[in-house]
């Protein structure tokens, strides 16, 4: 089990939502789990919160902004300087992964979410590890 942490997973597909509720229930047990359906009103909605995710998992090809940019106003704001930043997505092209490790991202994990390795490569990100999960 990990480290009691607070997420914040933002996801516009509602399939890869509901595979992460299961994994939020059963393999991180954890309630401090809050989800964003889109990424309008991010930093309004995320100040609204009641307490201040440390991990954020985000998808990549977002609407209205995309994931990249949401990358840039969490680092930006000093409330989330320690906070761990996931990209999860489906583009599992090499350009695109360069891409998300240039743009500071801490991982990277493929989707479709995997229910029997998301965690523990969720947990080697989370210990430090920069990890490009981009396959099986």
């Amino acid at each position: 089990m990990l480290r009691e942490h607070v997420y914040l997973y933002v996801e516009d597909d509602p399939f890869s939502r509901d595979v992460m509720r299961l994994i939020a229930k059963t393999q991180l047990k954890t309630n401090r789990f809050y989800m964003f359906e889109d990424s309008g009103c991010f930093e309004e909605r995320l100040g609204a919160l009641p307490e201040a995710p440390d991990v954020f998992l985000l998808d990549i090809h977002l609407k209205p902004v995309d994931g990249f940019a949401l990358l840039r106003k969490v680092r930006e704001n000093p409330t989330y300087a320690g906070a761990c930043v996931v990209a999860l997505t489906a583009s599992v092209m090499n350009e695109e992964v360069e891409r998300l490790r240039e743009a500071g991202f801490d991982g990277a994990i493929a989707k479709p979410l995997n229910l029997t390795t998301f965690s523990q490569v969720l947990r080697t990100i989370l210990e430090g590890q920069a990890v490009w999960h981009i396959g099986e």
